[in-house]
């Protein structure tokens, strides 16, 4: 018999217990930052090095990040269910808790690309500075999509939903677009569980279950839930 398939949607509620802090934490403000200065094209135009500096230390600060119970208890459901990840964050930790299939909707860290070119990646694990160019001759940027840009993966994430057998929101309080949307592609007689802090009241999803908790306790709840009234 085929595992059920879980898709499970994660946010940055997920890897705030690992120490990575979102801008929402913080009204605008993104480790001190406005965040419009250094997650936008207009924002790298008007100062890159910027840009650059902001971008390289939080390549540092995942890099010295581990995963936490959260990650670690997605990477064991794989045992006993096909599991896809498709992630908001544009950190590594769930590949390094052990998590086979992600997705990153917003781009990774660890890959740096050029201005002229949005497909072609590079491994990057220092530091990007102006003047650094890729083969193609322009200047390299990080592997991000920033606000103002298009997502391109948001198709591929959606045609995965389509596919779940059980659909799981964790860490992210469904406010971000175009990935928000990603539950309205998941089978209507697909069982739907959202883990949050902060779970608004405005979420009208059929079968829904919604737990309102850090993403680490609450991945105890949904193994219970998976196991006992969903396997």
């Amino acid at each position: 018999m085929p595992k059920k398939k879980v898709v499970v949607l994660t946010g940055a509620g997920i890897s705030a217990e690992s120490g990575l802090k979102t801008f929402r934490d913080s009204d605008g403000l993104w480790e001190g930052y406005n965040v419009y200065e250094v997650a936008t094209p207009r924002g790298f135009a008007a100062n890159p090095q910027l840009v650059l500096d902001f971008y390289n230390m939080r390549r540092k600060d995942v890099a010295n990040a581990n995963p936490n119970a959260a990650h670690i208890g997605l990477a064991e459901l794989q045992n006993d269910f096909d599991v896809e990840i498709i992630t908001q964050n544009i950190d590594d930790l769930h590949e390094r808790a052990g998590s086979k299939k992600v997705l990153h909707l917003h781009g990774e860290i660890f890959k740096m690309r050029s201005v002229f070119d949005e497909y072609t990646t590079y491994e990057i694990k220092g530091d990007i500075h102006v003047g650094d160019v890729a083969p193609d001759g322009f200047q390299l940027r990080p592997y991000i999509v920033w606000f103002e840009e298009p997502v391109p993966k948001i198709e591929e994430a959606a045609a995965i939903t389509m596919q779940a057998d059980i659909f799981v929101v964790i860490g992210t309080s469904l406010q971000v677009y175009p990935a928000a949307g990603l539950v309205n592609y998941a089978p209507a007689a697909s069982p739907k569980i959202i883990i949050d802090k902060k779970i608004p009241d405005t979420i009208s999803v059929r079968n829904l279950t919604s737990i309102e908790s850090t993403a680490v306790e609450g991945i105890s709840k949904l193994k219970e839930l998976l196991y006992t009234k969903f396997s």
